[in-house]
């Protein structure tokens, strides 16, 4: 067990710092459309880096789908996550710049 810092009252279970995972961390991670700031590849490097796991093509296990700045119009793979989503699918769709911001977090 750990005390917090400034309250001696605040007792954890574990380190703080090993509690906090990345959002990517053990999640699969689909990418769609080209991205504007990297290649797929490095672009995939980024998200093992923090756990992720690289998929192809959308499925149930999907945990996020990253849309590339550089894509034209809907893809296959995001028209395929919405419906899954509209079958109560838990999948987060977001933007280039979400995803950019993600993978800025100082890995711990």
């Amino acid at each position: 067990m750990y005390k917090h810092k400034d309250n001696p009252e605040v007792i954890f279970f574990c380190d703080p710092s090993e509690c906090l995972m990345h959002p990517f961390d053990k999640k699969q991670i689909v990418f769609t459309g080209a991205l504007s700031t990297m290649t797929r590849s490095e672009a995939a490097k980024k998200v093992r880096a923090f756990g992720g796991i690289m998929q192809g093509a959308v499925t149930q296990e999907t945990a996020f789908l990253i849309l590339g700045d550089k894509r034209r119009g809907i893809s296959t793979k995001q028209l395929k996550a919405e419906q899954l989503i509209s079958h109560g699918i838990d999948i987060q769709i977001i933007p280039e710049a979400d995803f950019l911001w993600l993978i800025s977090m100082h890995k711990e």
